[in-house]
């Protein structure tokens, strides 16, 4: 929680991985490895989760899903540590995760009764879940003290490239970044195209919003798959996705401009 001043940090539900991620990107920071290094290697983990749950294989696919979510901790807390922001790691780690998240979907609609349709579905409510998470985070980590260098709420055209990455890499990463987030990124603001202009958000709030985090999500994968639930796993999300408009409606009604 490093990106929000002392009394803007909360209890972020879906960031349980960052204890062992801080220790990780502490034993790498006098290291040759990089931020992106540790991207790549988290994507490595969500790709051998994808293997046991083709072979069935439930347990180590849920070790794998919590080990891809605590090394994703890692990667951004390292690049801190070396005081090397880079928006080439912050645009490859989210393509990674929207890229994995798909594919845990449709491997877990392959081993399962789920309907491909229903399927899409929920990988469609899982990312606007994690839409929602994402804009009141970077809302609140844009207006807390010492701001915020990588992430900005309005990603509208291609950042200027920061001293030690290639522009031109930056600017392919964001044309595919905006590809496949930017559907997402305009309907949760259009259903709060407001919040930006709320001065912050409290912390009991952003600790209900994280429910929606990508590490809350994955850890609710894993849990559903050690207890044989994986023929509820499409299903829930799309049930799931009813509590983005519990917070929108909280926030509209409770934290008004």
């Amino acid at each position: 929680m490093s990106k929000l001043a002392p009394q803007d940090k909360f209890l972020d539900l879906s960031d349980y991985g960052r204890p062992i991620g801080n220790f990780i990107a502490n034993q790498l920071k006098n290291t040759r490895f990089t931020a992106i290094h540790v991207t790549l290697v988290f994507g490595i983990c969500g790709l051998i989760a994808i293997y046991f749950i083709l072979q069935n294989q439930y347990l180590l696919a849920g070790f794998f899903i919590i080990l891809k979510s605590i090394i994703d901790a890692a990667d951004g807390e390292l690049a801190r540590l070396k005081n090397t922001p880079s928006y080439t790691g912050r645009y490859l780690d989210s393509v990674f995760d929207i890229i994995l998240n798909f594919m845990f979907l449709i491997t877990i609609c392959y081993v399962s009764n789920a309907s491909i349709w229903l399927t899409i579905l929920a990988f469609i409510c899982i990312q606007l879940q994690g839409t929602l998470y994402n804009y009141y985070y970077v809302i609140l980590r844009n207006k807390s003290v010492g701001g915020d260098t990588t992430s900005k709420i309005f990603e509208y055209k291609s950042p200027r490239a920061l001293p030690g990455e290639n522009q031109k890499s930056v600017d392919i990463l964001f044309l595919i970044y905006t590809i496949v987030y930017g559907a997402f990124d305009k309907i949760i603001h259009t259903l709060d195209s407001d919040a930006y202009k709320v001065k912050t958000f409290p912390n009991w709030f952003m600790t209900l919003v994280s429910l929606y985090g990508l590490g809350f999500q994955l850890l609710i994968i894993a849990i559903m798959l050690q207890l044989g639930l994986i023929e509820f796993i499409v299903p829930f999300f799309i049930v799931y996705s009813v509590l983005i408009f519990v917070l929108i409606a909280i926030r509209k009604t409770t934290f008004k401009v």
